[in-house]
């Protein structure tokens, strides 16, 4: 993971990030592709931490070819629904590593990210369009849990984790007063 100073640099920039695109009028959701908008997020793919465990997992050559900020705002009553990263990215064949990295503790209190673990042993599931003011994205994959009970994971500032494409995942709408 990332240590205290770097984690404090991230937040900082971030919301600096954050109050433009709000000042743009656009949503916190909204930042994709922030690594081609901005250089600080292009170096941070290329983090010793990030890089050594993707590589670990699926060999050294690799590219980071996407980055995102995903921010849950205090009570926003936005959930994301379950779904595959592999149906949103036109990869061929899926063999993408997506690292989640926590610039905020994430926690069920504030909506963290949930996992169905073994989901992406299936293969690519059925889903359905969605467009619904209260959900993030348009793609919902159908009978999720039927794939597995949900884990929770709850990280703290600085660390990440990492998922298959392929992996269902989801989170509920943030309630908390906490980013």
């Amino acid at each position: 993971g990332l240590d205290s100073t770097e984690v404090e640099d991230l937040r900082t920039y971030f919301n600096g990030v954050l109050d433009a695109f709000h000042n743009l009028g656009r949503d916190s959701y909204s930042i994709s592709t922030a690594h081609l908008r901005f250089a600080r997020v292009y170096r941070l793919l290329s983090h010793p931490a990030i890089v050594d465990s993707v590589s670990d997992l699926l060999g050294p050559n690799i590219i980071g070819w996407g980055a995102h900020f995903f921010c849950k705002m205090p009570r926003d009553g936005k959930r994301v629904p379950w779904h595959q990263d592999a149906l949103y990215w036109p990869i061929t064949p899926t063999r993408t590593v997506t690292v989640w990295l926590a610039i905020d503790d994430a926690d069920p209190e504030n909506s963290n990210m949930r996992f169905i673990p073994r989901s992406h042993l299936h293969g690519p599931i059925d889903y359905n369009r969605i467009d619904a003011a209260n959900t993030v994205l348009n793609l919902e994959s159908q009978d999720a849990e039927s794939y597995g009970d949900p884990v929770d994971v709850t990280l703290k500032a600085g660390q990440f984790s990492m998922h298959c494409d392929l992996l269902l995942h989801g989170s509920k709408p943030n309630k908390s007063d906490r980013r």
